[in-house]
């Protein structure tokens, strides 16, 4: 068998040598559908990888173990005092802040999105232990903006890879600052821009209102809320410890940990439970990002397979009428290697030989093509998908491309084999 398939590979490459015009209207046809399986799979990478990007810039990279504390007086410094040294976890405080004029309703009343301020205005939604409600505002209209303020105890960008857009990020180096130095997401940012305010950040249950540094800007993933970021010790700089863990509503601080910080978890429980916390409240997770997106990919990536694999299929189609045309041609030929005592089996390789090693060559040269056009569109788009440029060719993709080559060749001659291994040895007489 080794030798009949040596034979039948170093004829077949001798036939392809020998129609060469043949063989590249077969490669023509195939050349379309080979590259459409190698586009669908790069695209499936490309939005799996911006799917993943938005996932984790909202929730966090996967598997990391998100766990929520309840709004306690205990929470507080128990957390913040676990979490001291640890860089494989980070605390997050959130809560409510106003930027201006003291006293007065915010442009954005209730943290609204700048986009939609005609929707609701004027009125302030509280949330309480029995849900939440909304009622006028009873202060004067002034020149401040609501904000959301997260309070970190580290750097969140490896759980949450925040896209920086101007300015610095947070140092969490030295000692913290009286003026506490804030960031903004984009949607924070983009009130800052429309709107002038006083440079006075003033917190519910804060011992005095503080003058606040922005220093950047970044993309959390949220196009609604605006939000600023905040070292957590220099928001205690003003704050009592006890304030920031004392909402009546929902779990007032989250942690993000590391998979391998387990031992930091069952410290948490275990002091918090010794405090007196009803173990119930404390509630974990695991972030499962790719399984979220993974769901949403699969629809999409069988619909633009079946369109590849019908474009595929086309391609097939010329290869079998190629291929039934040069058999058609090459009758006299079989029939004299018949004669002379070529088994048929040989004969049917010939033909699949020379069929495969056009679809394997037609896949080499998709391949290539994809890797350019991949490169060409990484270098002009970048500027509207950054993670275009920083994608390279994924291997998947030129699996598919062989895989889809060599199953066209298959199929497109497979019926011209079978008709070269039935040719009878007595057409030889026609020469």
């Amino acid at each position: 068998m080794s030798g009949r398939f040596r034979s039948a590979l170093i004829i077949g490459g001798q036939g392809i040598r020998a129609r060469k015009t043949r063989t590249l209207l077969s490669m023509v046809s195939l050349f379309m559908g080979v590259l459409a399986v190698i586009t669908v799979q790069t695209g499936s990478a490309f939005a799996q990888k911006e799917l993943l990007k938005d996932a984790e810039l909202q929730m966090a990279k996967d598997g990391t173990l998100q766990m929520y504390l309840p709004g306690d007086q205990k929470t507080g410094p128990i957390a913040l005092d676990a979490l001291k040294g640890r860089a494989d976890a980070v605390g997050i405080i959130n809560m409510q802040a106003t930027i201006g004029e003291p006293n007065v309703a915010a442009v954005n009343a209730g943290g609204r999105s700048f986009d939609h301020l005609d929707r609701g205005g004027g009125t302030v939604v509280t949330c309480g232990p029995n849900g939440c409600s909304s009622a006028p505002s009873t202060k004067p209209p002034g020149a401040a903006i609501d904000v959301q303020l997260v309070g970190l105890t580290g750097d969140i960008r490896q759980f949450r890879p925040f896209r920086p857009q101007s300015g610095n990020w947070l140092d969490f180096t030295g000692t913290p600052r009286l003026s506490p130095q804030l960031v903004l997401n984009k949607e924070a940012a983009k009130g800052f821009s429309r709107y002038q305010v006083p440079a006075q950040l003033h917190m519910d249950g804060a011992t005095a209102d503080a003058t606040p540094q922005i220093v950047g800007v970044v993309d959390d993933g949220n196009s609604y809320q605006p939000t600023a970021y905040v070292r957590a010790d220099e928001l205690l700089n003003w704050l009592p410890i006890s304030a920031t863990t004392s909402q009546s509503y929902g779990p007032s601080m989250q942690v993000l940990l590391d998979p391998t910080a387990t031992d930091l978890e069952q410290t948490l429980r275990a002091r918090l439970t010794a405090a007196g916390v009803d173990s119930n409240q404390l509630y974990s997770q695991v972030t499962k990002t790719k399984e979220r997106a993974q769901s949403q990919l699969r629809l999409m990536e069988l619909i633009f397979l079946a369109m590849a694999a019908l474009v595929l299929l086309i391609g097939t189609a010329g290869i079998l009428n190629v291929g039934l045309a040069t058999v058609g041609e090459r009758v006299e030929e079989f029939a004299l290697r018949r004669a002379v005592g070529t088994p048929r089996v040989l004969l049917a390789g010939i033909v699949l030989a020379e069929t495969l090693l056009t679809g394997l060559m037609t896949a080499g040269l998709a391949i290539l093509t994809g890797v350019l056009g991949l490169k060409a569109a990484g270098i002009v788009l970048r500027g509207r998908f950054p993670s275009l440029a920083e994608l390279d060719f994924p291997w998947q993709a030129g699996v598919a491309g062989v895989i889809a080559g060599l199953v066209a060749g298959l199929l497109g001659g497979l019926i011209p084999a079978i008709r070269a291994a039935r040719i009878p040895i007595a057409t030889v007489m026609r020469a």
